[in-house]
């Protein structure tokens, strides 16, 4: 064997590339014809796993009643997906000492586990055995990320059996009727069996006085240091706010601001990415006032307010404050509510790459974006790659863009890639209007540099029979576009075939 096989790095480069190219099998030939390929190729095989499963699957089958029935307690009963008949197995007795060993030897080695309706794949009877044989140590020692989604609430209970001091990383996501009580006791155990915890998202959470005194206490107990992601569907006490507002290393925020919160000017000199859902209140708006964001590129808003009023104007007031116009390149708003607001606002952030502005049109259109509005972000933004404005392009458009609207964007944006924003389908069959407006109007013109491919229309009627004139005039506006998003309408599909055809 060559000298460098006995260099544990290089195995292990070998290892992770031929499991990443395929090769597991010839990975696992390796490892059983030399001992020193062993422990690269299982830590390399087991160090990312979706279920449970493949370490249950290193019980014996002696450890399973044949016929599935359920024998004395403690029982455990488990779904077998690689079972074609998909019988119910259980336990006919338990693992020996030397089963669990070899159950042990690729549980440690699990770095990440991702997990998808558990209790549908899973038995709650698997739980209590785990507990009962990993009294006093971690069921996975060396796990770092825990990634948990549609958690049940018998399953809750369970989850603390998961955690170690080695974790990093947590991702819960809860079903709708969670218990509350049983919610909270389990977020309270995190921060005690996780002390080295970097990132914490929880979704889905119920909302209760509970939950959010269990979640407040984990920034209250977090290392200011290595901290860089909360994402928590619950409110804060005010001394968790007050802490979680001034954590140096954190990187990715999410939170949620109610009426009587009352928010601290925030010190996030790290801080990329912050998601705010919050009424039409202005308490959220001393997050900015004085605040330091050196790095902030990502602003999210979620609205739950009838009214949202000037939400825009008053957003601009206080990012101006702190500087966030020099950083700021993703903005999204989405509001359940018909809208009609004042983009100019927002003409100060001009490294804007993602704009998203969701609101309702179901009780009548609500999109007031025209030419000048399209065209005074377009020439502001020069570097959007994506544009939404409003909802699903209706059928009910008293106003919207025109060609000219449309060219204005290709010519100012040419990194567009995906545009949704409500249009007046006719000004693309006007040929006339066309040749006004494009540069040199002929067969040859055309925006080469115009990235868009995606064009989101939605509802949006069109005039009958010229699918083929809107077809070529959007080709000829945007030259790489090759995708409509419709709903379900035909006309649009026959658009659609008739780019690809041209192109």
């Amino acid at each position: 064997m060559h000298p460098c096989l006995n260099v544990d790095e290089i195995v292990r480069l070998i290892a992770r590339e031929l499991v990443a190219s395929g090769g597991g099998g010839t990975a696992v030939g390796l490892a059983c014809c030399r001992k020193s390929f062993e422990d690269p190729v299982l830590d390399t095989l087991w160090e990312t796993q979706q279920e449970l499963l493949p370490l249950l699957k290193s019980f014996p089958g002696g450890v399973w009643n044949d016929d599935g029935c359920t024998v004395s307690v403690p029982t455990m009963c488990v779904f077998f997906s690689f079972l074609d008949d998909s019988t119910r197995q259980s336990f006919k007795r338990l693992p020996t000492m030397m089963e669990w060993a070899r159950f042990r030897k690729y549980a440690r080695r699990m770095r990440w586990l991702r997990g998808y309706e558990t209790t549908d794949i899973l038995s709650l009877e698997v739980f209590p055995v785990m507990q009962l044989c990993t009294i006093n140590k971690p069921l996975l020692p060396n796990l770092k990320t825990l990634d948990l989604w549609e958690i049940e609430g018998s399953f809750i209970p369970f989850i603390p059996l998961f955690l170690s001091p080695r974790i990093t990383f947590i991702v819960l996501k809860f079903e709708s009727d969670s218990p509350k009580a049983v919610v909270a006791s389990m977020i309270a155990t995190v921060p005690t069996l996780c002390p080295n915890l970097q990132a914490i998202t929880l979704r889905a959470l119920p909302r209760d006085p509970m939950i959010t005194a269990a979640v407040s206490g984990i920034p209250l107990v977090a290392n200011g240091n290595t901290f860089q992601t909360f994402r928590v569907d619950s409110p804060l006490t005010q001394e968790a706010s007050e802490v979680l507002y001034k954590l140096p290393s954190l990187r990715y925020l999410s939170v949620i601001v109610e009426r009587e919160t009352s928010l601290p000017s925030a010190s996030l000199p790290n801080l990329i990415e912050l998601t705010i859902t919050c009424n039409n209140k202005e308490d959220w708006l001393r997050i900015f006032h004085g605040a330091t964001f050196g790095k902030l590129k990502s602003v999210t808003f979620y609205l739950q307010s009838k009214q949202p009023g000037d939400f825009l104007g008053a957003f601009e007031r206080a990012a101006l404050s702190s500087s966030v116009q020099n950083t700021l390149s993703k903005f999204c708003l989405s509001t359940s509510y018909s809208w009609n607001t004042n983009y100019s606002s927002l003409l100060q952030f001009t490294q804007m790459v993602d704009l998203d502005i969701r609101f309702s049109c179901r009780y009548g259109c609500s999109s007031r974006v025209d030419d000048d509005i399209i065209i005074s972000l377009s020439r502001a933004m020069p570097k959007l790659e994506t544009l939404t404005l409003g909802d699903l392009p209706c059928g009910q458009i008293t106003t919207g863009v025109t060609t000219k609207g449309l060219i204005a964007l290709a010519r100012h944006c040419p990194n567009l890639y995906s545009l949704r924003v409500h249009f007046r389908v006719a000004s693309l069959s006007d040929p006339p209007a066309i040749h006004g407006v494009v540069p040199n109007a002929g067969p040859a013109a055309s925006w080469t540099d115009c990235a868009l491919e995606v064009l989101c229309v939605g509802k949006t009627p069109m005039p009958e029979g010229s699918e083929l004139v809107i077809a070529l005039t959007l080709l000829r506006i945007f030259p790489r576009l090759d995708c409509i998003v419709s709903d379900d309408n035909e006309d649009w599909n026959e658009v659609e075939d008739a780019i690809n055809r041209s192109q």
